[in-house]
């Protein structure tokens, strides 16, 4: 096994990976594989928190990190991270590797100068990595809402200043849909159904902490 710096050569495999983690788990189909195809050329992408791991001569995980920023009424910005797809074959899944990838890239982050990761995700999923609501921060989306699924860790103490502080993320995740079904034309087709993580998904991404 070897963690390692995504490299061009890589791209189409990842983006197959991607797929196959997230086919119908949010919604039927996916578009984090296409994500992952624009992402990289996008000003806010992080080349060298790009990563994957290499098993046996197959990648079988990824993943990727962007620049986004905490903004406070008064305009005082902080420059955080955010990382996303994280993505593991599904024959991989809970077996470790995913936990590898991400405290293997949050040191990496550490020695780059970044102290703040702020993310999307299921709590059920990031809160054993030490990501805690956004609420305890006091770090809100849009008119003062706190998302449930709003997580922010700190890699070191006291990395986030008290304040109210305003997330914004890459303009990378604003995808278009008729983009994403393009893009997946040039893939073997796979049948779009649902699943009830997509309920999961839903409640999350639509509740929020008050």
């Amino acid at each position: 096994m070897n963690i390692r710096n995504e490299e061009t050569k890589d791209y189409r495999e990842v983006e197959e990976l991607t797929r196959q983690a997230f086919w119908n788990l949010h919604s039927p189909g996916c578009d984090e594989h296409y994500l992952v195809h624009v992402m990289r050329g996008h000003a806010d992408f992080i080349s060298n928190l790009d990563f994957v791991i290499e098993h046996e001569g197959r990648i079988i995980a990824n993943i990727m990190f962007t620049k986004a920023k905490l903004v406070e009424k008064n305009g005082n910005a902080k420059e955080i991270l955010t990382f996303g797809p994280l993505s593991v074959l599904p024959e991989y899944q809970r077996k470790g590797y995913g936990r590898m990838l991400v405290e293997h890239s949050f040191k990496k982050a550490v020695e780059m100068g970044y102290d703040t990761i702020v993310i999307f995700g299921n709590p059920e999923n990031y809160i054993p990595f030490g990501f805690k609501s956004s609420k305890h921060y006091n770090i809100y989306v849009g008119n003062n809402i706190f998302p449930t699924a709003l997580l922010v860790k700190e890699l070191c103490d006291v990395a986030i200043p008290v304040g109210n502080w305003e997330f914004h993320e890459s303009p990378i995740y604003e995808l278009d849909s008729k983009a994403v079904e393009e893009f997946d034309k040039t893939f073997e087709s796979v049948a779009k159904e649902y699943k009830q993580s997509q309920e999961l998904f839903y409640i999350y991404s639509h509740s929020q902490v008050n």
